[in-house]
């Protein structure tokens, strides 16, 4: 009996048609934000539309209605639906090693070479990315089961100068939770603690009275 490995490519392509993501008739939605930082809460409103465009209204401090569009620019994005061949068609895959839960690493060639991924049971574990100038290396911990694919539950994130491998800012580790609103699978808490040079940060993302457009 013939046992037939399939390819990196294919690995990789199966684990990322596994991402949930929003359909194309997603009309975008409105919500409540609570936004908790630093002993602070700041209270406002927030509109994605079905382009990814985010709003931030109602909030007076620039520093926090930059925080949360941020965030809510974000979770659009991670939740847009292109095909494997949109994103990944001017790549191509290889193995590399298999860690010791079971994980394995996919590196990168083509437009995306220096980048790499881990697998492990149809689940993107590791993204370690060339973006805008550094690199972000995302850990993925837990997820949520959707039943039409899989939601980062518990991750980090660390970022690196490219050239000289020197950790840029802190360690940043996500909790997130959604709901379900209509058809779609929502963000309704992001809690982000990040920790640099010995000091620990809490910033508690809360989406409240979800509604889709429309």
């Amino acid at each position: 009996m013939t046992v037939t490995q399939v390819s990196a490519q294919e690995l990789f392509r199966s684990a990322y048609q596994n991402r949930y993501t929003w359909d194309h008739n997603f009309p975008g939605y409105t919500a409540d934000i609570t936004y908790k930082y630093d002993d602070q809460v700041v209270q406002g409103k927030v509109r994605l539309d079905a382009n990814i465009k985010a709003e931030v209204s109602e909030v007076t401090d620039e520093a926090a209605k930059k925080a949360i569009h941020g965030q809510l620019w974000e979770i659009g994005v991670h939740r847009i639906r292109r095909t494997f061949e949109q994103t990944h068609g001017e790549n191509t895959f290889s193995y590399g090693e298999t860690d010791n839960t079971g994980a394995v690493e996919i590196i990168m060639g083509g437009k995306a070479t220096g980048d790499k991924y881990k697998v492990r049971k149809d689940i993107v574990t590791l993204v370690h990315r060339h973006i805008h100038g550094v690199v972000v290396t995302i850990n993925t911990f837990s997820v949520h089961e959707t039943g039409e694919g899989y939601l980062s539950h518990t991750y980090d994130s660390v970022y690196h100068d490219p050239q000289t491998g020197v950790q840029k800012g802190g360690r940043s580790v996500f909790t997130d939770e959604y709901e379900k609103v209509g058809n779609y699978f929502i963000l309704n808490r992001r809690v982000i603690i990040t920790v640099q040079d010995g000091n620990e940060t809490i910033q508690d993302f809360i989406f409240s009275n979800i509604e889709l457009l429309g």
